[in-house]
């Protein structure tokens, strides 16, 4: 057997943390691992953890559960009984991307100069946070602040709220939000067995296309598997700076840019709602009114009313499903406390969905409560006591 060298990212940038998964230095060999710690998904509709700005990324996807291609599967050799078609989840609509230019510079994580940098998933609250202080080659020094959420409580709503403030001098500034169907990924290998299936032509293929004032909506369907899907986005920036917007759409692209005279200790927020729906027998008018009617809610409730909706969801997730450790005996674990702690709690979260009652006569038979486990004490949150 091939022994590969286990690659340790640096503790010191990479700190245990109860409720949290922190990223205190970008590291681009850590960018794969990174995207799928950091990611976000209520099980309908996930996204990897890449940057805002659409990159770099290893992998950048954002999926939904059932949203899939079809394809003939080749045997070397035919038989009776073998599966005669495959079906390879697509990734759709790239909708979390938001562009940050500060006098005509753009905000490129590789080649910025960070003074501070911490990224972190919030397991606690349910939320992908980023706080970076840029320098940019003028000296100006740029706060930039982002909060994203995978909705659990609507699990078709998705969204961003990405803050920027001027410490030391103004600036012409540009947010360019946008959303683009992504092209098959070109780190793939497809002599590689253990990869997805490649589709060499187009997946997603146009459907409808149009804007309403900061509001996009595109419209895509498969060729084969015949599922349509809808994807939306709007806007809503505050700022006492002078601003106008730009919207720009194509077939598979959308692009809302916002130019601002940004001055310095002046914060400019703006609120990004995505919304995806898809369908295997609704047709592109249909869906895409669908999206326009969850879009006109999530606007009117606003982001904070989101995340108000978010963490109460995570605080009653939390109080039936924590297990807290103690009594860690270092010295044979080779781990702290808290280094466990976060392991559990990490796996909790990643298998936090929502619940969903089927409406079916089963639903309404008495099931006998779970008996607890050993060396767990009944009663929320659960406890272990770990002596080994």
């Amino acid at each position: 057997m091939i022994h590969h060298e286990r690659l340790r990212p640096p503790s010191q940038d990479y700190p245990a943390d109860e409720w949290n998964v922190i990223e205190k230095g970008f590291h681009p060999e850590f960018l794969a691992q990174l995207e799928t710690m950091l990611a976000l998904g209520n099980g309908y509709l996930g996204m990897r953890g890449g940057p805002e700005e659409g990159g770099p990324n290893a992998e950048n996807s954002t999926l939904i559960n059932g949203l899939y291609e079809t394809s003939p599967i080749v045997y070397p050799e035919d038989a009776y009984g073998f599966a005669k078609i495959g079906q390879t989840i697509v990734r759709v609509t790239d909708g979390k991307i938001v562009k940050l230019f500060v006098d005509d510079e753009p905000f490129w994580l590789p080649s910025a100069n960070l003074l501070s940098y911490d990224r972190r998933l919030n397991m606690k609250c349910g939320t992908l946070d980023r706080e970076i202080l840029w320098e940019t080659p003028a000296g100006k020094q740029v706060l930039i602040t982002s909060r994203r959420l995978v909705s659990f409580v609507d699990r078709h709503v998705a969204a961003i709220s990405y803050n920027v403030t001027l410490l030391n001098a103004g600036a012409s500034l540009v947010i360019s939000s946008e959303m683009a169907v992504n092209e098959p990924s070109a780190n793939i290998n497809a002599d590689d067995p253990r990869q997805t299936r490649i589709f060499t032509g187009r997946v997603l293929h146009h459907q409808k296309s149009y804007a309403k004032d900061r509001r996009i909506v595109l419209c895509h369907a498969t060729e084969k598997s015949r599922l349509t899907l809808t994807c939306a986005t709007d806007h809503a920036l505050e700022t006492s700076c002078a601003h106008a917007y730009k919207v720009v759409h194509s077939e598979d692209f959308g692009q809302v840019a916002f130019s601002v005279e940004a001055q310095p200790g002046c914060p400019i927020h703006l609120s990004k709602f995505m919304v995806y729906h898809t369908s295997p027998t609704a047709g592109s008018e249909e869906l895409c009114g669908r999206a326009e009617w969850t879009m006109d809610r999530v606007v009117d409730q606003g982001f904070q009313q989101l995340l108000s909706a978010q963490e109460q969801y995570m605080d009653d997730f939390w109080r039936r499903s924590d297990v807290r450790v103690r009594d860690i005996r270092e010295d044979r674990t080779k781990r702290r406390t808290v280094e466990i702690q976060q392991a559990i709690r990490f796996k909790l979260f990643t298998s936090c969905r929502p619940r969903r009652v089927p409406k079916t006569p089963a639903c309404r038979r008495k099931v006998s409560p779970a008996k607890p486990m050993r060396g767990i004490t009944s009663g929320t949150p659960r406890s272990i006591c770990c002596r080994f």
